[in-house]
């Protein structure tokens, strides 16, 4: 039986001397739980999270693993809270911004007033224009905070390849947000989301967020959990997805690695036949575990 993996890793793409480079940063607040109002950040809780030596926030719209999108009015209210913290910048991750479904739309960080100025915007050519691997992104922002970008670009990761910028330059030319085939692409994500939500939401005890972006699906399967004769213990996450592993050949993401040990996270950036198939050995290998213990 051949095996299926619904993720992709980019780990062997990078070169570890970064990190002789990097300042620690120590990040110990999670201000949401992934199924309390679909995982977007409360701008309340944030406000009272924020101290005199908070630096960065970062956003990501479309999410990944959840695929929740910041409506406009959520983006407004957490932009008030920034703009009482004038040493508070904000990251603002759109690399998913043109895979969203009907009815979410959306919006730039950087386009509500007074947060341009704050506001260093990320994106690239991976996701919309299955570019993924190619490498190639870009910044945006003010001169000063791009300046600084560049002095370590330069020295560390600079030079796309020219074959990924005759491409960027190609998907540039297609029109608004790709155009049509992009939204051919956006169209067929849907299918197989609406395809993945509906079968994991007949599975007892599954909590299934619908995602409204991006092309992930971040499944909490809290409720299954037993011993295993010739496996072990399902206790978490990571136990969990290597009993898929070994049991129906898929692999899988744990939760742990997005800060929730209850979920597992897969991949819809597969065809659609690929993920019914994966689904059927999912769902057969959750179906032979009692639920007995919680992971």
């Amino acid at each position: 039986m051949r095996s299926i993996a619904l993720y992709f890793s980019y780990s062997r793409c990078y070169d570890n001397s970064y990190l002789e480079h990097s300042i620690p940063l120590t990040c110990y607040h999670f201000l949401f739980s992934v199924y309390d109002s679909s995982s977007l950040l409360d701008p309340k809780l944030l406000e009272s999270k924020i101290t005199e030596k908070s630096r960065l926030l970062i956003l990501c719209s479309s999410s990944n693993p959840t695929g929740s999108v910041y409506p406009k009015k959520l983006l407004e209210e957490i932009a008030r809270v920034v703009a009482k913290h004038p040493r508070l910048l904000v990251l603002s991750d759109e690399i998913y911004e043109h895979i969203i479904y009907v009815p979410a739309v959306h919006t730039s960080f950087a386009s509500l007033p007074g947060m341009w100025e704050r506001t260093l915007t990320v994106n690239g050519f991976a996701k919309a224009f299955a570019m993924t691997g190619w490498r190639l992104g870009y910044i945006a922002g003010p001169k000063h905070f791009v300046a600084a970008c560049n002095k370590i670009q330069s020295q560390s990761t600079s030079g796309a390849s020219s074959i990924a910028q005759k491409a960027a330059v190609a998907a540039l030319g297609m029109g608004y947000a790709g155009g049509e085939a992009v939204s051919h692409m956006v169209k067929a994500f849907c299918e197989r989301r609406d395809f993945l939500v509906s079968a994991f939401g007949e599975l007892d005890g599954v909590k299934v967020s619908e995602p409204q972006g991006a092309f992930y699906l971040f499944l909490d399967f809290s409720y299954y959990g037993t011993e295993v004769d010739g496996f072990g213990l399902i206790k978490d996450s990571e136990s969990l997805c290597r009993y898929l592993l070994e049991k129906g050949q898929v692999a899988l993401v744990p939760g742990d690695a997005f800060g929730d040990d209850t979920c597992i996270r897969i991949s819809y950036a597969a065809s659609l036949s690929t993920l019914q198939a994966a689904a059927e050995r999912i769902k057969k290998a959750i179906l032979s575990l009692k639920p007995q213990v919680y992971v």
